[in-house]
């Protein structure tokens, strides 16, 4: 952060319908108020690279995760990444596992690169343990993902991975007193230490279900700020929204190296 400039940047020019520049990562937001712990994509501090958001107007996670027609969810959702290209944005992101199940119209609607979800990762996690060990997908709520919802992402039906719900059957409340709106505190809070506890041991017994687990993908982006003290634990590769936006950046906006021979 402490280096001079890029020296190689002499003369500068408009990009095609770009209306800001030195633009990072574009994330839709679900319209819908509550906060995150730093390494929630929802809250920008702890990442080392510019974010802008955009609300998706009307969509909220009844709308994208609970709602059996999530057809209204597609024209918000749409404009909100449009826009953010507009401002310049290099790549698209969203704040929710669950829009995997657009992945195919948002990159068919911008020309930058989107990361639609943590879900994007599975395929290349499946490669990198080969085929006689499972990857682990941790989501919120097992009950509400589909087939599309993998499928749109590029993961194939029947693979090596198993499905768990961190929050199935009323787990990892704190996570409920944020996310679920007949259990929300008022305002929605959460408590770190607890959400840690009730998060970490959520993510240890869905690993010691499947003794072949050679890693485990994070599908929620409120997962990510404990997943260093989950693999603490279970000591495999983790796959969060972290190194989802990680690597995303990356792709985007290419680091230079600096050093000697």
């Amino acid at each position: 952060m402490n280096q001079s400039r890029d020296h190689d940047i002499r003369t500068i020019r408009a990009r095609k319908d770009f209306r800001c520049y030195g633009m990072g990562l574009g994330i839709i937001l679900l319209d819908d108020v509550y906060p995150g712990f730093p390494g929630d994509v929802r809250n920008a501090s702890a990442y080392p690279f510019p974010i802008q958001y955009e609300i998706a107007e009307g969509v909220d996670i009844p709308a994208l995760v609970t709602a059996e027609d999530k057809s209204p969810c597609l024209p918000p959702v749409v404009r909100a990444a449009q826009k953010l290209q507009r401002m310049g944005c290099r790549a698209i992101a969203a704040e929710c596992g669950y829009f995997a199940y657009f992945q195919r119209e948002l990159a068919s609607s911008v020309d930058v690169p989107v990361f639609s979800s943590a879900l994007l990762q599975v395929p290349m996690a499946q490669q990198l343990i080969g085929p006689d060990r499972v990857v682990g997908i941790l989501m919120a709520q097992k009950q509400f993902v589909t087939a599309r919802h993998l499928e749109s992402v590029g993961i194939r039906p029947g693979t090596n991975y198993v499905i768990g719900g961190a929050m199935d059957e009323g787990r990892c409340e704190e996570f409920d007193h944020l996310w679920t709106k007949e259990r929300r505190t008022n305002p929605p809070a959460a408590d770190y230490d607890k959400a840690k506890a009730e998060f970490v041991a959520e993510g240890v017994r869905f690993y010691q279900q499947y003794p072949k687990m050679g890693a485990m993908v994070l599908e929620c982006t409120g997962f990510s700020p404990f997943a260093r003290a989950l693999q603490h634990e279970i000591q495999i590769p983790v796959f969060s929204w972290g190194t989802l936006l990680d690597y995303a950046y990356s792709v985007a906006a290419h680091r230079d190296y600096y050093g000697h021979v």
